[in-house]
């Protein structure tokens, strides 16, 4: 089997830190990098082997850091690059990767490229980011120009945007730009601005990050339609990396596996937006994994395949539980739904992604006042709750002080809890990733194929089979038992139960309520 990705990305499996909120050792109410290192153990306690850090570097916190100011800075309230060159260094030492997030499609307003292309001079960043010839002339809604900057300089023009104004669109170029300030994707300008990006992924490679995530990956050429200038861009990014950096590893923010896989990624990440209804497992009104037993995966499944087609067989498409821009899982599902939940999420093809806080059943928090930015996000980016003590052991700091507030339930989830707790979601998701990785057919490139997947039907039933075993996985999220029809022998052990086993026999598949099972063929 073909695989052009780092071993290491075989039996990978994330866990996504939010630094404002996993971890504060100073007192000031937000995490750090001191509380990032600190927790590493309890990381690898969960079975996870690699870790997604959200942006970590210098910002005036207008987007909760995706708003950058300096991209070779650590942000001072986290730390110093020394300190997250520790945290590489001692994430390396528990046998865990780090990939740090790269946010190449726009900077701060505060970065000094920014200010250099306000100029009315011409400069060094005049064609950094993305200007209209005249203040009167307005960008915003052109091609895939979300928004706009205007009269903020000596610069006559206005200047693109990327979904807040605070957050000015790099100049990567366009396709079939009609206007003389459109420049083409190999104009000098967009040309540094390729560099540019070289540089900063250099200087975080050779600190010790394996790799990173790519915000917005599939936005950076304007006008192109069908991707095909961007993945060209990524191309020429994949073989900067192949000549310097060849083990490191690309995730993309991109929703479209055909497109970013063409590009050079190792991975794309299903996304809560765009075609991919992902949104129909856990987060519409009725979700397939609801004991209700009224939803539908049958689009998801269709996209899914549709998707898998274009990975070569290796099936690289990562399903998260979350992320810090969606609800938290368990806004829709109850503890013991999220634990079948997690069954699918762990037993799928290509790296799962689990949110920080997920594996212990934390609550997205209705009703909170917006932080940085993140608006109805907000909810779902709450501080980590370790135990029992001051802030559920986030922080030190006096409550008014914290970043976002602690959930205020008394009997709110806790590390500690879940941890002594032998059947919480903490322990299901050990022993689910534990089974991973003892099976290499349920790893990242173990083939899949779907045997029941019907529209509003369950249960779910899938194949996952390499050269050495054949699995079949059996879900059943609903609170009735369920019976359907599939081609295959007979199973030769149960390898993993969630509730009752299901019963294969002569073709007859039986899988009681609320119900997980991992069967191995003979």
């Amino acid at each position: 089997m073909s695989r052009n990705h780092p071993q290491w990305l075989e039996d990978a499996v994330f866990y996504e830190i939010y630094p404002q909120s996993f971890q504060d050792t100073n007192s000031d109410g937000i995490g750090d990098f001191a509380g990032m290192i600190r927790r590493l153990p309890y990381i690898k306690s969960t079975g996870c082997n690699a870790i997604w850090v959200n942006p970590c570097y210098e910002s005036p916190f207008y987007d909760a850091g995706y708003d950058i100011s300096d991209y070779k800075k650590a942000a001072p309230r986290y730390g110093t690059n020394d300190e997250l060159k520790a945290f590489f260094e001692e994430a390396h030492r528990l046998g865990l990767h780090v990939i740090l997030d790269l946010v190449p499609g726009h900077t701060s307003i505060e970065h000094p490229w920014f200010r250099e292309s306000m100029k009315a001079e011409r400069n060094e960043y005049t064609d950094r980011y993305i200007w209209t010839n005249s203040i009167w002339e307005d960008c915003a809604g052109i091609h895939n120009i979300t928004g706009s900057i205007r009269g903020v300089s000596d610069r006559d023009g206005s200047c693109g945007a990327n979904f807040y104004t605070v957050q000015p669109a790099l100049n990567y170029g366009f396709v079939g730009g009609d206007r003389d300030w459109m420049q083409s994707p190999d104009a000098p300008g967009p040309a540094a601005t390729k560099e540019a990006m070289k540089d900063i992924m250099r200087f975080w490679l050779q600190m010790g990050c394996d790799g990173f995530r790519v915000d917005m990956a599939g936005s950076l050429v304007k006008g192109d339609t069908d991707g095909k200038a961007t993945i060209a861009l990524w191309q020429e990014f994949r073989a900067f990396l192949d000549e310097e950096f060849p083990e490191a590893v690309m995730i993309s923010e991109w929703g479209e596996p055909d497109k970013s896989l063409a590009g050079g990624f190792h991975m794309d990440f299903l996304l809560h937006f765009g075609p991919s209804h992902y949104n129909d497992l856990f987060r519409v009104e009725k979700p397939y994994f609801s004991r209700e037993g009224q939803g539908d995966i049958s689009e998801f499944v269709k996209t899914y395949e549709r998707n898998y087609s274009h990975t070569a067989g290796e099936g690289l498409i990562c399903i998260p539980s979350g992320n810090h821009d969606m609800s938290r899982i368990s806004e829709r599902l109850d503890e013991e739904e999220v634990k079948i939940a997690f069954a699918f999420l762990l037993t799928m093809p290509g790296a799962p992604f689990i949110y920080y806080g997920d594996e212990i059943g934390m609550r997205h928090l209705h009703g909170l006042k917006s932080v940085e930015g993140g608006f109805g996000r907000t909810c779902a980016r709450s501080p980590m709750q370790w135990d029992a003590s001051v802030n559920a052991g986030f922080s030190c700091a006096a409550p008014e002080k914290l970043y976002i507030p602690i959930d205020p339930d008394k009997n709110r989830p806790t590390a500690e809890k879940a941890i002594a707790e032998p059947d919480s979601i903490y322990h299901v998701v050990q022993e689910l990733i534990a089974l991973r990785r003892a099976h290499g057919a349920l790893c990242s490139s173990g083939r899949i194929e779907f045997l029941y997947a019907e529209r509003k039907a369950y249960p779910l039933v899938y194949r996952r089979f390499d050269e050495n075993e054949e699995l079949l996985v059996v879900l059943n999220p609903s609170g009735t038992e369920v019976s359907c029809e599939i081609k295959a022998g007979d199973p030769a052990e149960v390898l993993y139960q969630r509730g009752k086993a299901a019963v294969l026999t002569g073709g007859r598949l039986t899988a009681p309520a609320a119900s997980a099972s991992v069967l191995r063929m003979r």
